[in-house]
């Protein structure tokens, strides 16, 4: 692992290798490879002047994104409730950018409502599954996937219409510079939409999962999945099982990360531990206020008539708008 690791970091091989795997997994001589759908990895300007904190958070995430099965880890009612308010109708016809991709999971979903173009990037090296991901999907909507640091990140074919980031944005040194970011890859005129954790609903994470995290960040990454997320997450997937088939009475809604276990309750243990490993893997985390999100949001740059704060699943922040026209 650690020696296939050095060598993805090398620019040249990291290239040839996500080239090769595009290749054979949409078939060489395709007609479908001349619609421009392509990965851009030798396009590595920037990475190495990323901050050190987001180049381990990348490397943790990549090894998550890399060891999960091939397609979509989310469903599409995950999908749909992340991107509300937005709808099919606020992405059909749009060229939509989603910074921080991962392997790819949520952009894919984007398919179906009919984008004009898909365009995902990603520090690390998840941009080898995200590639996977939507080879795979064997779509007619043009997509790119780019390893690109999203802290001061340009795109070469300018603002975008849609501009996405879930999930992300608390895991950098710097959450409000990425969120800079995204403002500087919309179009004025177009729309944003962020998600992040929240400092608010997340006491028995903070207190509990955040001293252990300090811990498996540093271990291999089996270790922690196997050993340590596996059965560390089978007490909160019973209780969860049990609170999503119970009635939604006041007195249980009170309990710890309730509104979140029936959310996620429906979903099988492997989707549990993949949110545990998640949570385990990663170098670094940030909960994000509800006024630090509302001082994000006096940008100059941001359309205040437009701007939305939805309080997801009692330990989550989802907000967007649009930017400002020039």
């Amino acid at each position: 692992y650690l020696a296939t690791e050095r060598l993805l970091e090398d620019p040249w091989i990291f290239s040839i290798l996500a080239r090769y795997r595009l290749l054979t997994q949409r078939g060489a001589g395709s007609p479908r490879e001349a619609i421009g759908q392509h990965a851009r990895m030798d396009n590595l300007t920037g990475i190495e002047g990323s901050a050190a904190g987001d180049q381990e958070t990348a490397r943790a995430f990549s090894t998550s994104w890399n060891n999960l099965p091939a397609g979509s880890v989310y469903s599409r009612s995950q999908f749909e409730d992340w991107m509300q308010p937005l709808t099919a109708s606020d992405v059909r016809g749009k060229r939509v950018l989603e910074m921080g991709c991962g392997n790819a999971s949520l952009l894919v979903q984007f398919v179906p409502w009919e984008p004009a173009r898909l365009h995902g990037i990603d520090l690390g090296d998840s941009v080898l599954s995200a590639t996977r991901t939507m080879s795979e999907a064997a779509t007619d909507v043009p997509w790119n996937i780019e390893r690109a640091d999203l802290v001061g990140y340009r795109p070469d074919e300018g603002p975008f219409d849609l501009t996405v980031c879930i999930g992300v944005l608390h895991h950098l040194e710097s959450p409000r510079d990425g969120f800079a970011s995204v403002l500087d890859c919309t179009l004025p005129g177009g729309r944003f939409h962020c998600w992040v954790y929240a400092h608010e609903g997340n006491a028995v994470i903070r207190l509990c999962v955040e001293p252990l995290r300090r811990v498996t960040s540093r271990l291999p990454w089996w270790l922690t999945k196997h050993l340590i997320a596996t059965p560390l997450v089978f007490p909160y997937y019973l209780y969860a099982k049990l609170l999503s088939r119970l009635p939604k009475w006041r007195l249980l809604s009170k309990l710890p990360l309730a509104d979140y276990a029936r959310w996620i309750g429906p979903r099988d243990f492997s989707f549990f531990r993949h949110v545990a490993f998640d949570q385990l893997v990663t170098p670094q985390t940030v909960y994000i206020r509800r006024e630090q999100v509302d001082d994000w949001l006096k940008d100059e740059r941001v359309d205040r008539a437009s701007c939305y704060v939805e309080f997801r699943n009692g330990n989550s922040w989802k907000f967007g708008g649009r930017r400002t026209s020039d």
